[in-house]
């Protein structure tokens, strides 16, 4: 199994600042945005990741990670011309993916749980054994804002509707998915909703109909964030900071996740802390190098 994350967009909700910076480089308190959905596919011990970016915020990109090597990753990109649908990404990811299964991401989506690891890597073993989609659903306030999937009193998904004004349910489908090797076929079938977007709402109600679509409900155990509107990203910040002030633990440290995946040595470890040492994050891994943590 391969990673895709979705980066590009306008980040129009994110007016001003995202007139200059993209919003997936901006700080979630101490890292950039794009560090947690990343970090997830790393916890995974998805080596292969593809980045989706805008044209202008290409460079940015590269700078950040490189080739992914320093960690232990492959890391490739690609453009997305227009923000045309989230389900666009896994047209654009098609020569990537090469027929292999996908963990499809948000870039500006933000998760934290008990056992969250456990849970997305039962759901990754499911779709390469049994092909399909897993996907997540997450209660929310806001319905007619999100994906919605419908679920019978068995749990069985009834519905699947994108932006519903009428929603038959207070579950929204969280910016994380995994789809066999059918979801770039699949993609390039769905038509542009009325907003002209080719939706990944879409792509999940064909792989309802049929029949291979899992869906995992995340309890009042878990955090979901859309970080992509100021309320929500302010709260991501204080949420991160408040979680690693109590615990002394980063979240989405992807330095850390390389170390303890055996990717990277401690030496290198130290080399990647070097430059960094008057910082906290610096700090931060020169202890766990230290095996202070």
């Amino acid at each position: 199994m391969k990673a895709v994350i979705l980066a590009g967009g306008s980040g129009t909700r994110l007016y001003p600042v995202t007139q200059v910076l993209n919003k997936h480089l901006l700080p979630v308190y101490n890292k950039p945005m794009i560090y947690y959905p990343f970090s997830l596919s790393m916890l995974l011990k998805i080596r292969e990741v593809l980045f989706i970016v805008n044209e202008e915020d290409l460079g940015a990109f590269k700078s950040l990670f490189k080739d992914g090597s320093h960690i232990g990753m492959n890391i490739q990109y690609k453009v997305q011309k227009k923000p045309n649908g989230l389900a666009e990404g896994l047209i654009i990811a098609e020569e990537f993916l090469n027929g292999d299964d996908v963990f499809y991401l948000l870039g500006d989506n933000i998760f934290f749980g008990h056992d969250l690891i456990s849970i997305l890597t039962q759901a990754k073993k499911d779709v390469e054994l049994n092909n399909g989609a897993y996907v997540f659903g997450y209660y929310v306030s806001d319905p007619e804002r999100f994906g919605i999937v419908e679920f019978d009193e068995s749990g069985k998904v009834l519905s699947i509707e994108e932006k519903p004004k009428k929603p038959k349910s207070s579950y929204a489908v969280v910016g994380m998915y995994f789809y066999d090797s059918d979801a770039t076929k699949i993609a390039k079938t769905v038509k542009p909703s009325h907003r002209g977007e080719l939706e990944i709402t879409s792509v999940n109600e064909e792989y309802l109909n049929r029949g291979k679509l899992k869906v995992k409900q995340l309890g009042r155990g878990f955090a979901w964030f859309d970080a992509g509107t100021h309320d929500s990203f302010l709260e991501a910040g204080e949420f991160v900071a408040t979680i690693e002030k109590k615990t002394g633990l980063m979240i989405g440290c992807i330095e850390e996740i390389a170390y303890s995946n055996g990717w990277i040595t401690k030496e290198e470890l130290l080399r990647l802390a070097e430059p960094l040492k008057k910082t906290g994050y610096g700090k931060y891994l020169i202890k766990l190098a230290r095996e202070e943590i």
